[in-house]
Formats: C-alpha cells, sequence, structure tokens
C-alpha cells in the first residue's frame, strides 16, 4: 500500500521516507530551545550605491525604501539544536525595500541573496522558506588586529572579503529601525517547460524574533569588496557576484559585530499577495 501525507506535517524530497526533519520540524522526543540556540557571531557592513544600479535587482512590486544602503552580514552560527550542536556559516545581502501587492504592503529589507556552507539549511530554507540560498565556502570570522576580518570562496576562487576595524563597545539594546521584516522572492521553474514558472511568491519573515538576546554589540568602520569573476571561475555564481561587485560604494556606512543568542525557527514565514 502506497503512503499518504500526513496533515500538519513538512515534507521534503525523498518524500517516500517520512516527514522530514529540519530546523521547524524536530523529531519525536527531541525539543528545542529558542532561548538558548543558535550561538551567533554576526558581522555586518553597510555601503551607499548607485539607486538605479540597485532598482535593477528587485523584483514587480518592489521600490527601494529610503536611501540605497546595501548590507553585507556574516553569520556564524554554533549550538544549533536542530543540527544536534553543530554549526554552519551563513552571508546575507540585502537593502531596504517597500512591496506594495494586490492585499498587501510591507516595509523591510530585501533579502536578495544567501550564502552558506553546509547543503542543509541551503534545502530547507529554499524549500520551506523561500531564502535565496547557494553554496559558497565560507571561513570562521577571524579576529586581528582589533578587527573582525570575514571572507568568502569558491573551490579556491575567494569571491567576497568584509572586514570591520576601529571597534568600540555600543549599547546592545539599541533600538533597530522600524520594520516589517525580511521579504524575499521564492522562485520555482516549472519541469519540463523551460523558462516558465512554477512558483513565484514573495514571502515575510516578520520582524518580531523575542527569543533572541544581544549579549554585545561593537561598532566600527566597515568595508566589504566582491571580486569580480569569469565564468570558468565561478560558473554558477558569476552573474550574482559580479553583479554586486558593479554596485559602487558610493560611501562607506559603518559596520557591526554582535554576539547574541536564541532565535525562532522561521514557522511564522508567510507569503504576500
Amino acid at each position: 500500500m502506497s503512503y499518504r501525507f500526513e496533515a500538519g506535517r513538512i515534507y521534503r524530497m525523498p518524500t517516500h521516507f517520512g516527514p522530514a526533519p529540519g530546523p521547524r520540524q524536530m523529531p519525536d522526543g527531541v525539543t528545542r530551545d529558542p532561548k538558548r540556540s543558535p550561538r551567533r557571531l554576526s558581522v555586518a557592513a553597510s555601503f551607499l550605491t548607485d539607486p538605479v544600479l540597485l532598482e535593477q535587482h528587485l523584483p514587480d512590486g518592489f521600490t527601494l525604501a529610503g536611501e540605497p544602503v546595501v548590507t553585507v552580514e556574516f553569520h556564524h552560527m554554533t549550538d544549533i539544536d536542530w543540527l544536534a550542536g553543530r554549526g554552519y556559516t551563513m552571508i546575507w545581502v540585502s537593502w531596504p525595500v517597500t512591496f506594495r501587492g494586490q492585499r498587501d504592503r510591507a516595509t523591510g529589507k530585501f533579502l536578495a541573496v544567501v550564502w552558506e556552507n553546509l547543503a542543509d539549511p541551503i534545502i530547507t530554507g529554499r524549500d520551506e522558506i523561500g531564502h535565496p540560498k547557494l553554496y559558497a565556502e565560507i571561513a570562521e570570522p577571524r579576529r586581528w588586529n582589533g578587527a573582525q576580518i570575514c571572507t568568502a570562496g569558491w573551490m579556491g576562487f575567494r569571491f567576497l572579503e568584509l572586514e570591520v576595524s576601529q571597534l568600540q563597545d555600543a549599547d546592545p539594546h539599541r533600538q533597530a529601525t522600524a520594520s516589517d521584516g525580511t521579504l524575499m522572492l521564492k522562485y520555482t521553474p516549472r519541469t519540463g517547460a523551460w523558462g516558465e514558472t512554477e512558483v513565484c511568491q514573495v514571502t515575510l519573515t516578520p520582524a518580531a524574533d523575542p527569543d533572541n538576546h544581544i549579549e554585545q554589540r561593537q561598532t566600527g568602520v566597515g568595508t566589504v569588496r566582491f571580486h569580480k569573476a569569469g565564468w570558468s571561475e565561478l560558473p554558477t555564481l558569476h552573474h550574482v557576484v559580479n553583479a554586486l561587485a558593479a554596485l559602487p560604494v558610493v560611501e562607506a556606512r559603518g559596520g557591526t559585530v554582535t554576539l547574541s543568542r536564541g532565535g525562532k525557527s522561521y514557522r511564522d514565514q508567510r507569503v504576500l499577495t
């Protein structure tokens, strides 16, 4: 007898072995502690760029909100409960937008691309919540001469460097800019009908994250550089990296280094229309 999908359970390919464990569905008998896990070191730098070039990378329904400031964030996470205490590192590239749909409106940061150095969160994040995730080799952030240094590459080609220097302690409880959350475009092509769309949805991660606790925050001088690549150097990534490398750094807008613990599972992710 063939199997049937259980209502309310999360499945991923291959579905025929049952519901899939992951960040939003822990195995029976295992509980997560969102106030303790994960432990996160976040290193970010921002820069002002050309709004005309930035708008070229926005989907329909999106417009820039305020200044065209690009932020690149490295998040090195450890003690992750859904990975049984293991960890990984991810990179976010975003800028401020407003989305206006037929029913919904939201203002926040547009998550243009995410890189991660582990397949498991890439697969779960793309399928379940619509994060635009790709793979990269990401070194653990390194502290040297008073600066926090981050790098990323693919099969030996380093395409991204970020550094935050001249660090000074800052208020860990500083109020963040008002935001509805993080917006992204979830897309899946239609198999066999190449060039056609199976799924194209705007998804939103609401800003509220009550279990995330900031333990330390520092500010400093931030620098970020994307290195232009040829096709042979980044066969599947060069179009993304080169688009970001083409954004001019009109003005550096500082950087931050943050230590935090805890956070939500993104079960609150929803589709906007």
